[in-house]
């Protein structure tokens, strides 16, 4: 499965450090791209319509109005039974650094592609003052 990082992103200062260390354990080209191209910016300037890691989304899908909620997290929290999506998964590569209204797109195992508008963030923590999750 992959994700392409498709148009402009937006990444906070901490969610790159972060991820630049995810990045030095393995390689994922994703990744790698996101890292090279987003904007990064300071926590507490970054606007709360951004997808940014611990954040609560509902996502619905493109093709079938299917709505889901989930919470970016990192790969160790990951457990999508429960709603919590590894960043390092298409769809969570696909999220990251998007803008409310935008539509992350990725491909399923089976080669198909996929794509979701990000249709509410119901929980960013640096709208809500938490700049150290």
């Amino acid at each position: 499965m992959t994700a392409t990082i498709h148009g402009e992103r937006v990444l906070t200062e901490l969610d790159h450090v972060r991820l630049s260390k995810l990045q030095d354990a393995r390689s994922h080209p994703a990744l790698e791209s996101l890292l090279d191209f987003a904007e990064v910016m300071r926590s507490r300037e970054v606007p709360a319509d951004i997808v940014t890691m611990n954040s609560k989304i509902t996502l619905v899908d493109t093709r079938t109005g299917q709505r889901d909620q989930m919470t970016l997290c990192y790969p160790p929290e990951a457990d999508p039974a429960k709603g919590f999506l590894s960043v390092l998964s298409p769809v969570g590569m696909g999220l990251i650094g998007l803008r409310l209204g935008a539509v992350a797109h990725w491909k399923t195992p089976g080669g198909d592609e996929r794509s979701a508008r990000v249709e509410e963030i119901l929980y960013q923590p640096e709208a809500s003052g938490e700049y150290t999750l």
